[in-house]
């Protein structure tokens, strides 16, 4: 059986098709990054952690302008995090790290003050 995978990649390689994304490579420190693909799990990592702080902040029920400051430094923290300490990439190598750590900024407050405002208005009124 794995051998009919492995020549059913090698197949898919050579006609120009690329490889499907592995969920090990998002904790492999020696995995090859390009910007998009670091970009786009970035971004997504970024969302759901919007999602999640937007459904907690929600729930609890928290209130005023220094909890979305705090979610930024989470969310900023958090992806820091992943990519420095975790992937281990070179971020100059990337286009640094203020173009990192702005990837999915605007859309990630978006879901979360979205988020968290109809969680907050569905449950507590």
């Amino acid at each position: 059986m794995k051998v009919k995978k492995s020549k059913k990649l090698q197949q898919q390689q050579e006609n120009g098709h690329s490889s499907p994304f592995k969920l090990g490579k998002l904790f492999d420190s020696d995995a090859s990054w390009d910007k998009d693909q670091l970009g786009d799990v970035l971004h997504w990592t970024r969302q759901v952690v919007a999602l999640v702080c937007g459904l907690i902040w929600g729930a609890i029920p928290l209130v005023g302008g220094f909890w979305l400051i705090f979610f930024l430094g989470l969310s900023t923290a958090i992806i820091y995090a992943y990519y420095a300490l975790i992937l281990k990439v070179d971020e100059e190598e990337l286009g640094g790290h203020g173009a990192l750590l702005q990837e999915g900024l605007f859309a990630s407050i978006t879901l979360f003050l979205l988020s968290w405002i109809l969680l907050y208005s569905l449950a507590h009124f």
